[in-house]
């Protein structure tokens, strides 16, 4: 086996977007060319990516990220977010064009969303320079940029680390890359219309046929269903006061690789996914309710109320 060499290991790297959040939150889901108030306005950096390495650091792991910004206003933010918080962005790739951003308008009670994404720039294999990266325990990936996460993936694969795998809507065609895939964990939005199945258990039997790792799927309120070594294990998600859905996988994503990178079995990997994700939904933005290490388990051990 080659070896790599490093001067530094970490925990999780992730390659994704990483867009600008501007959430506006409404009274009433607005009708197709009104005019309507806001009555809540949420600025941060997204992407789900970054967002559980954010979501790692405040659970105390290392994490570096790999995406593409422009030396604009916007990622100038985005960059100075993800350092605030720890991350490591020294392998950001810096394009010419416009930083991504994203849109969304949030009713307020409901939860109900559309969000809004503008993307110019983007990470090419080229770009993914193997030697200068530390060699990680587990690799994220969102598959926006698809030749390059694969890129990732097989070198990841080389060092020894577990690629993990987030899909939230059906948009480009991910699938050539879930032969590589240790961990897909994907929404049911995605899933059930991908696979053509009516039931996430239906939908994660026809990914097994492409995917030879553990697989999950992620239903919102109803929790999440995943299968490893041929065994189903489901999960109901936790009650909470829930105020904004955004970000609501990235933070199930963070919990479920916080289980991998403690040994966790698929049981206590996604009810620790659903805790992260209950905390977040408690408050807007896909960022601000992302919990510590301390508050995730003050949460646990208070025996929170699950949906049925």
């Amino acid at each position: 086996m080659k070896r790599y060499r490093t001067t530094k290991r970490i925990d999780c790297l992730g390659l994704g977007i990483t867009p600008l959040d501007m959430l506006f939150e409404v009274e009433k889901y607005p009708k197709a060319g009104s005019k309507i108030d806001g009555v809540g306005l949420t600025v941060q950096g997204g992407g789900p990516v970054p967002n559980v390495m954010i979501g790692l650091k405040r659970l105390g792991y290392r994490s570096a990220l790999i995406t593409a910004m422009a030396d604009d206003m916007v990622g100038h933010l985005g960059v100075k977010e993800l350092k605030a918080e720890g991350v490591d962005v020294r392998h950001i790739v810096y394009k010419r064009g416009t930083s991504d951003t994203d849109v969304g308008i949030i009713e307020r009670g409901s939860g109900r969303r559309t969000m809004v994404l503008n993307r110019v720039i983007h990470v090419s294999p080229r770009d993914v320079v193997v030697s200068r990266y530390p060699i990680p325990r587990v690799i994220h990936l969102d598959g926006r940029d698809l030749d390059a996460c694969a890129k990732l993936a097989r070198w990841g694969h080389r060092a020894g680390a577990v690629i993990c795998f987030d899909v939230g809507s059906v948009r480009n065609d991910v699938s050539p890359i879930f032969g590589l895939i240790d961990h897909l964990v994907v929404a049911d939005s995605y899933a059930l219309s991908f696979m053509g199945a009516r039931t996430a258990r239906k939908a994660i039997e026809k990914l097994q046929n492409y995917c030879p790792g553990t697989v999950v799927v992620t239903e919102g309120l109803k929790g999440s269903v995943g299968c490893e070594s041929g065994q189903f294990v489901r999960v109901p998600a936790f009650k909470v006061h829930s105020v904004d859905g955004t970000g609501a996988g990235d933070a199930f994503h963070t919990g479920y690789i916080y289980g991998l990178l403690n040994g966790f079995d698929l049981a206590e990997r996604l009810e620790f996914g659903a805790a992260i994700a209950a905390l977040k939904c408690t408050q807007m933005g896909a960022r601000t309710g992302l919990p510590t290490l301390s508050q995730a388990q003050h949460f646990l051990q208070n025996r929170p109320r699950r949906y049925a």
